[in-house]
């Protein structure tokens, strides 16, 4: 043991923000929660917000050199609905910059093929419209996302992937280690548990409304945002996310150090792909649609 010990590098500061995401957590969902209800939602919303993108950072390769006690370090669900593992495999995926955007081979595209598109419903296209404006991305995203992951990886269970039925089953003592303390130490009702964790997935979305766009370079396709406020602390510097693909084992808090230095260098590679805050993001697609739903460059039916 103390040999494996010796050999992990640690990274002190995503190890000392993990400390702090679980204690405001936790004064959230009970200090907080007491003196007012909604400074104890928003307080574990912003947590939980926060320890998925610690979780982010755990699967590539930190604070540890050492997979395991990374996944430990964020065993709690605080994000209550999606699974380590299987964010671990689907965002290893994503990480193939090739196939970015695709419909079917990038798990975390938004981008849906125009066959498929045609057969849709109204209502439901509707509905997808919606979601590419902002304001329909934190209102509908997180509960439309949890249906379409839910949906497509009890497909994969019942087609006998093994893998993805394990990622769940580990996921119900990271869900329940959470739930004994909302019962038995939390003072934040069970309703505005499950509220917080809604708001934490929203406030995610912000961040992966437009990471990627469709473009026929797989350079042009991430986007980098140049925002240095609380969104980015929050998404630990993965709005600079053309420098995260590019440095995907470089910690959070060395990013925008790389961006600095090379600028010029990273906008030429994503062909100028870049917002200068969330802000200016908010004022432009709060209510308007940011893509098409099908894939524009995508062969027709």
């Amino acid at each position: 043991m103390n040999r494996v010990l010796s050999r992990l590098t640690f990274e002190w500061p995503t190890f000392f923000l993990l400390l702090l995401c679980y204690a405001v957590w936790a004064l959230g969902t009970t200090v907080a929660a007491q003196l007012w209800l909604p400074l104890g939602v928003g307080l574990a919303a912003l947590a939980a917000a926060l320890h998925s993108s610690l979780s982010h950072e755990m699967l590539h390769g930190h604070p540890t050199s050492n997979p395991l006690v990374n996944a430990a370090l964020v065993f709690p669900a605080l994000s209550v609905s999606i699974p380590y593992l299987r964010f671990q495999d689907m965002h290893l995926a994503h990480h193939q910059d090739a196939v970015l955007t695709d419909p079917y081979d990038d798990p975390e595209s938004n981008y849906t093929d125009p066959a498929v598109w045609a057969r849709l419903p109204v209502w439901f296209q509707s509905i997808l419209k919606f979601n590419n404006s902002l304001l329909g991305r934190l209102l509908v995203g997180p509960l439309l996302g949890q249906i379409v992951f839910v949906k497509n990886d009890l497909q994969k269970i019942r087609r006998g992937h093994r893998h993805v039925l394990w990622g769940w089953l580990v996921h119900l003592p990271a869900l329940a280690v959470v739930v004994w303390w909302m019962v038995n130490v939390a003072s934040l009702p069970i309703y505005a548990w499950l509220l917080s964790a809604y708001l934490a997935h929203a406030i995610l979305k912000i961040r992966t409304f437009l990471e990627h766009q469709a473009h026929e370079h797989a350079g042009g396709r991430t986007v980098i945002i140049e925002d240095k406020g609380p969104l980015a602390l929050i998404f630990l510097n993965n709005n600079l996310h053309a420098v995260h693909h590019m440095h995907p084992n470089v910690p959070w808090y060395r990013l925008p150090m790389l961006y600095a230095a090379k600028r010029d260098s990273y906008l030429t590679r994503n062909q100028g792909y870049c917002f200068r805050s969330y802000g200016e993001i908010f004022r432009r697609y709060f209510v308007k649609s940011k893509d098409p739903v099908p894939h524009p460059l995508w062969p027709k039916p």
